[in-house]
């Protein structure tokens, strides 16, 4: 039986039920029905009229198959040729027409189905002839079915290359989001650094404005005073004048008159005794006073007015649920989850924050205010610390913190050791002394100690801070910035 494409169109279905022969499908292994419609005579391999699309005949068969007919099957659509009589080599001729046919479906549904529709389709056939045909006869199918074996193998070394692929993807949208999330830091931290520099030039203008003032000031007071001192002068100055040009008249009159009142002009001129000019001292700008060490006095003078925190926020290791005030001194939980980058650096599971600054060597302390919070936790951690998953199972931390309404203090993978603290805490004092190993806790407010840890560091450790109740956010609280000048 020799087997040809036929088209999948209504037009092509059976129309009347036929005669049922007792030929099976090869494809579908059911009974077919000879089309009354479709009954031509195929001759030297040309196509038949009305299937000229689809219907193609190999022409050196065409001389071994006697009595050919049309039929289709109502199954598969398949259009096949019976033939009554068999020739010697029917065999081989039904397992190469089984292979063209196979050969020009595959083609076909690769053009007009998607790939996994032509796979499947592959994978029926193959099935099909697989068990309808013997393995000793059939070589062709043999074949196929070492092919199909040979993809699934194929298919299945495939696999981890394709989650390796989706592995790939994923840290690739990673890092596309991490560009992202970049640029928006980059625009952020610009704007903050503008409006502090604007703060700066405003409160340098101030302080030049005030500098200038006070130097006019100074201009007119010591102006003024130089006025005073020469409109004295201008005046002293008429009356002398006046009585050496009044004398001087005198003198010009005659002899007899002159005598007669020299007596009255020498006792006028006696009487005019002006004072000698005294000297000025203290009237010039103090120009040192305006100029000396104008940079270092200004700054010192800002100082006054600003604060120093010792320790700051790094928002990069910052859990997706706590917000960073714009000046990184505080902290607050949220129940949203922010949208941030996965980095290595970021805590994934607990909210939990660092210090941006390390230390690894001297002595530190910073005050953090924790308000009325019932749950945080404040202490230190090393950098090599992991900060992903379960960190409160792994070495590297210490802290004090309230927890469940209890103040305890835990240095994992030890369990947390329950803390004698009567009143209620507002404010806790970290103090590291990393040369020496320890690392103490109190409150401030009533210079009451709280707990101490002994270790010997042997590297960085950072301040590490943790927030699980959104009623009061972490505040490290500033120092004096005037005992900081000498580190500028």
């Amino acid at each position: 039986m020799m087997i040809i494409m036929a088209q999948e169109s209504p037009q092509n279905a059976v129309q009347t039920k036929p005669k049922k022969v007792g030929n099976d499908c090869l494809l579908c292994g059911r009974e077919f029905y000879p089309s009354k419609c479709n009954k031509h005579r195929l001759f030297h391999g040309h196509k038949s009229e009305n299937k000229a699309d689809y219907a193609v005949v190999l022409e050196e068969f065409v001389g071994k198959l006697q009595d050919t007919t049309l039929a289709v099957c109502g199954t598969c659509r398949t259009l096949l040729l019976r033939y009554d009589r068999v020739s010697k080599d029917a065999e081989r001729i039904k397992r190469l027409i089984k292979d063209t046919w196979r050969k020009m479906r595959e083609k076909r549904c690769a053009e007009s189905t998607p790939s996994l529709e032509v796979k499947k389709r592959r994978r029926e056939v193959m099935d099909t002839a697989a068990n309808d045909e013997d393995k000793n006869t059939s070589s062709s199918s043999l074949q196929f079915t070492d092919s199909a074996a040979a993809k699934e193998k194929l298919k299945t070394a495939l696999k981890p290359l394709q989650v390796k692929l989706r592995i790939f993807q994923e840290f690739q949208k990673t890092l596309l989001q991490t560009g992202e999330h970049i640029k928006f830091q980059a625009q952020y931290t610009e704007g903050r650094i503008k409006e502090e520099f604007v703060k700066l030039r405003r409160s340098l203008c101030n302080e030049e404005a005030a500098r200038k003032k006070a130097l006019r000031e100074e201009e007119e007071q010591k102006s003024q005073i130089l006025r005073r001192k020469i409109e004295k002068m201008s005046t002293e100055m008429s009356s002398l004048s006046a009585t050496v040009a009044a004398v001087e008249e005198e003198m010009k009159a005659e002899d007899a008159f002159f005598l007669q009142n020299y007596d009255a002009i020498l006792k006028r001129v006696s009487q005019c005794k002006a004072p000698d000019p005294e000297d000025i001292s203290g009237v010039l700008i103090n120009v040192p006073k305006h100029l000396s060490n104008l940079k270092f006095t200004v700054l010192q003078k800002m100082l006054k007015t600003v604060d120093y925190t010792p320790v700051t926020f790094d928002p990069n290791t910052a859990h997706c649920n706590l917000i960073l005030s714009e000046d990184l001194t505080s902290v607050r939980y949220s129940d949203e989850e922010q949208t941030l980058p996965e980095n290595p650096e970021r805590f994934d599971m607990f909210a939990c924050v660092l210090g941006s600054q390390g230390f690894d060597s001297g002595s530190r302390c910073w005050d953090v205010e924790v308000g009325d919070s019932t749950g945080w936790f404040i202490g230190v951690m090393t950098e090599s610390a992991q900060r992903r998953n379960k960190i409160f199972s792994r070495s590297g931390i210490w802290l004090v913190g309230h927890f469940c309404g209890e103040y305890k203090a835990h240095e994992p993978p030890q369990s947390p050791a329950l803390l004698p603290v009567k009143e209620k805490l507002q404010r806790v004092r970290v103090q590291l002394d990393w040369d020496s190993g320890k690392l103490s806790f109190s409150d401030p407010l009533t210079d009451t100690h709280i707990h101490s840890f002994t270790h010997t560091f042997t590297e960085r450790l950072f301040p590490f801070f943790g927030v699980g109740c959104d009623i009061s956010p972490l505040l490290i609280l500033p120092e004096n910035s005037s005992v900081k000048k000498d580190s500028l």
